[in-house]
């Protein structure tokens, strides 16, 4: 097949992947700004939709806030578009590439903005959250599949959680935009804080121009010297080195194992190969699939998107915050300061028992959050209550947050993964989207009514993502992508960390005889993506 010799590979466990290097590091870590558009593009509607002028604008001159079903509209028809792009991209980045693809991504996003920019009343800003939501979707989901794909084991959760880190910048900056902004008595106070994300698009979208492809994709296209130089290029290390001939050969034997087990055929077969296998089979491509989707859902179950959404209108219906604005920048500052601790304990701790632990710190914080909320109303217990949502937000931005996207990243095979990471992905949005419905009927005065009570719901969730994460979150700490593929060959989740790489796909496959490998002969040529 064309596309390069297979390099010749090594039975060392602990040589399938190059040392660190600064510049490697760098070029991974800049992918994760795509984290601050996603998060600003999520954030600054909370704050526009408190706003007296752009009220006047959707409502008309007299009304003092936004419908029930305006509110959910406006803030749900972003989701609604990031689901159906996040499911496209999955195509797309097989197709053309994932550094492409996000590329194309921001593009999308640029056309949406502008249109919000533009409009004045609700059906363009409808339509422009609706594009820009098809953006957001492919590079959200891409995103997460480029920087697992090409960071090294060692850090990838760390600079995976540097995306989430990103995330809660953009939040943050979206409040304080939104802060800024509220008191103008033009279009200004609403279209500043839409416009300043032209700058976050433009500046990852140049910025991928400079970055390389990733090799894995160029392994599944069978193009082995583009694979080896981008290789080169993200290690720091020349392509006749070892670490860069072992960590390819260790790829392309993992991939070709993988066609061996599941092979591929035509554009509803590659669909269907997400759903091969036995939902009782920890390695089965389904079981990868349900977890992928399902652990995105308990992300959205954790209700974090109820104080970033509707932060600033729930404080205002409280009746006792003088500044509803203020609080949601607090709060918005706590997931920006809270983040950063992930880097660390990711790599350190673990995935399996953060998310464990995070989950039931969140029930405890939601449950006295709901009960306060339900005895009093007092300016003492509101407080009270500010600071346990506080505390909560410190638990998920230091678990979940970034503990969700991680685990998607690392779970799938490489047939499978690009589609796998989309599908995950849309799970998100589509969770976020439902919620992000149903939510204002549950808590405005003139429905629900729920108020602080809704918190009873969120940590009867939480409940359920602690049980979940017990028993169906597998620890991959420290394992290359393709370790961890073995690994939930021979493991289960609650046995999980105490695995330890024995052997290299390399080593199975026979690429540690130099004789065996002069040129790739596999079925990859006929891949149809």
């Amino acid at each position: 097949m064309a596309g390069g010799a297979v390099p010749h590979g090594s039975a060392d466990v602990s040589r399938v992947e190059a040392p660190v290097t600064l510049k490697a590091y760098m070029m991974c870590a800049f992918a994760a700004f795509g984290g601050i558009f996603f998060g600003y593009d999520s954030g600054y509607i909370s704050g526009v939709m408190g706003m007296d002028y752009f009220i006047h604008q959707i409502e008309g001159p007299d009304a003092t806030s936004l419908t029930s079903s305006n509110k959910s509209l406006i803030t749900s028809i972003l989701s609604a578009g990031t689901f159906f792009g996040a499911l496209m991209a999955g195509d797309i980045a097989d197709w053309i590439g994932r550094r492409t693809t996000i590329i194309g991504g921001c593009l999308v996003f640029l056309v949406g903005v502008v249109l919000q920019v533009a409009s004045a009343g609700l059906g363009l800003i409808v339509a422009g959250r609706l594009v820009a939501g098809f953006g957001v979707g492919a590079v959200s989901a891409i995103l997460i599949l480029y920087m697992s794909e090409i960071a090294p084991r060692k850090v990838r959760g760390a600079l995976v959680s540097g995306y989430q880190f990103c995330v809660t910048v953009g939040l943050l900056l979206a409040s304080a935009i939104d802060y800024a902004t509220q008191d103008r008595t033009d279009s200004g106070s609403y279209r500043i804080p839409i416009a300043i994300q032209l700058l976050w698009a433009l500046i990852l979208g140049t910025g991928l121009f400079l970055l390389p492809e990733s090799p894995r994709f160029w392994v599944k296209k069978g193009k082995l010297d583009k694979a080896a130089g981008t290789l080169s290029r993200l290690r720091g290390q020349p392509i006749e080195s070892d670490f860069i001939q072992d960590e390819l050969a260790e790829i392309i034997a993992n991939h070709e194992y993988e066609l061996s087990v599941a092979p591929v055929g035509g554009y509803w077969s590659t669909w269907g190969n997400c759903f091969r296998g036995s939902i009782w089979e920890g390695s089965s491509n389904l079981r990868r699939t349900i977890l992928g989707t399902s652990l995105q859902l308990c992300q959205q179950l954790t209700g974090i998107n109820f104080i970033f959404y509707f932060g600033t209108t729930f404080f205002k219906d409280l009746g006792t915050i003088q500044n509803p604005f203020l609080i949601s920048l607090v709060t918005t500052l706590v997931n920006v300061c809270s983040t950063p601790i992930s880097f660390w304990s990711m790599e350190r701790i673990g995935r399996r028992p953060l998310l464990i632990w995070g989950a039931l710190g969140m029930v405890i914080c939601q449950f006295i959050v709901a009960i306060i909320g339900t005895i009093t109303s007092a300016d003492a217990a509101v407080q009270a209550m500010i600071a346990f949502i506080c505390i909560y937000i410190f638990f998920f931005a230091s678990t979940w947050g970034p503990g969700a996207w991680v685990v998607i990243g690392e779970i799938y095979p490489l047939p499978m993964r690009a589609r796998g990471v989309a599908l995950s992905t849309a799970s998100n949005w589509l969770w976020n989207c439902i919620i992000a419905v149903i939510t204002p009927y549950m808590v405005d005065e003139d429905k629900g009514n729920l108020g602080a009570k809704v918190f009873y719901i969120w940590g009867g969730l939480c409940t359920f993502c602690f049980v979940y994460a017990y028993f169906l979150i597998p620890e991959t700490k420290g394992l290359t992508l393709e370790q961890v593929d073995r690994m939930l060959e021979e493991t289960t989740p609650r046995t999980s960390a105490k695995w330890v790489p024995h052997s290299t796909y390399a080593a199975d496959m026979g690429f540690t005889d130099k004789a065996a490998v002069h040129h790739v002969q596999h079925a990859q040529q006929k891949e149809e993506v």
